[in-house]
């Protein structure tokens, strides 16, 4: 049975419409509203605010503690330096994705390491004949997100520490309320962003510090329904929804590579070893044989097919985590996995599997749309990702 997060005394009483859902064994809102319009317009428009406790956090320390990070992922964690942040995914020794995450370098010998899944074990497994302390940190360290253009300002009112200096995939130390804090400018909405890593105890003075100080910035709490949409609009993926784990996959279609998932830039193969090097040298000089792509979906054609039937043209409110069909000629080329209408683009979205051939931006395929209860396929356009990807965000 799910349990509250660090967050869940102060998140209970605003959500009035009771829509949770699991994370990780925790409570998490979906939306504090029966819509999430206006939780997904503080994330582009103010400032949104999301309880991330759920993710699985690890601390490395010791004077191997780089060797054993950059033994387990695919980029180079010796060359990281104090304050930076990567994302990276890390592979088993077939180069299949096990799982993605963040990793923070908080000291010459201190590394943080954020993860969608469980993953203490695989790394213990790997530390073996190393000087490094492992520690799962996951119930001990509460976090928040503050996404959304305001979010820099906000955080200059409330946190001792120089944000206004705080670069892109940096991560600083503060405090909140007299509460020691890191702030990270990193985020899973593609927009301008911030994570604040905290101790449990105080997790709801930081809270209330930030809550306090929001009215002027447009804070709103908000929930994953808000975040999924603005996630696919930033080409965000979605473990066991846009790809599989390889601890989890019951078929070969559902082992992905970072090549595939599109992430072989994070690939670093000056590094001299890293678990699944091997294999995924063999894949770079072969190749993939698939890739996920960014799709926009004709939406005219949608409304054609409404039309047709008598019906209003309806765009889902919420983001589809239904896998679709896709298809060229009649002949399925692959998947869709994840779709939204985009509040922001005007425009139906979506990010799908696709054979290599046909995953050049400009590609023309086509998907699967249902409109009374009838299946149809409807033209798209394989386009470039992230779809929306602000100035902000980096400035």
């Amino acid at each position: 049975m799910p349990v509250g997060t660090p967050f869940h005394e102060r998140t209970f009483p605003l959500c009035g419409s009771l829509n949770y859902r699991e994370w990780a064994g925790y409570y998490t809102v979906s939306a504090y509203e029966a819509h999430h319009e206006h939780e997904y317009n503080a994330i582009r428009n103010g400032s949104a605010l999301f309880d991330i406790s759920p993710l699985f956090k690890y601390l490395m320390t010791g004077p191997d503690a780089s060797r054993l990070v950059d033994r387990v992922i695919t980029r180079d964690a010796n060359g990281l330096a104090v304050g930076r942040v990567i994302y990276t995914p890390w592979c088993d020794e077939h180069g299949r994705v096990l799982d993605d995450g963040t990793v923070s370098r908080l000291g010459e010998q201190k590394f943080r390491v954020t993860a969608a899944e469980p993953n203490l074990r695989w790394f213990h497994q790997h530390a073996a004949g190393l000087q490094v302390s492992i520690e799962d940190v996951s119930e001990s360290v509460a976090a928040l997100a503050v996404q959304g253009p305001t979010s820099a300002t906000l955080l200059r009112n409330v946190v001792h520490a120089d944000i206004a200096a705080l670069k892109y995939f940096r991560v600083t130390s503060g405090t909140i309320a007299g509460a020691k804090v890191d702030v990270s400018r990193t985020g899973y909405t593609g927009d301008l962003g911030y994570e604040i890593w905290m101790h449990r105890e105080d997790a709801t003075k930081v809270w209330d510090a930030l809550m306090a100080h929001g009215p002027a910035h447009g804070l709103r709490p908000a929930g994953m329904l808000a975040l999924d949409v603005a996630r696919i609009e930033a080409g965000l993926l979605l473990i066991d929804v846009d790809f599989f784990s390889a601890r989890k996959a019951l078929t070969a279609s559902q082992l992905y590579s970072p090549f595939e998932l599109g992430l072989g830039r994070l690939v670093d193969f000056n590094k001299e070893h890293f678990i699944g090097r091997a294999a995924l040298a063999a894949e770079q000089a072969r190749a993939p044989r698939r890739r996920i792509v960014g799709v926009a979906v004709d939406w005219p054609a949608v409304e054609k097919l409404y039309e047709a039937v008598g019906l209003p043209p309806m765009a889902q409110a919420t983001a589809s985590r239904v896998a679709v069909p896709v298809s060229v000629g009649g002949r399925q080329i692959g998947r869709m996995t994840s779709s939204t209408w985009s509040p922001i683009l005007k425009q139906m979205i979506g990010l799908a599997t696709v054979d290599v051939a046909h995953a050049s931006t400009g590609s023309k395929i086509e998907v699967e749309h249902t409109v009374d209860v009838v299946r149809h396929r409807v033209p798209a356009t394989v386009v470039p990702m992230p779809f929306f990807n602000p100035s902000r965000k980096v400035e």
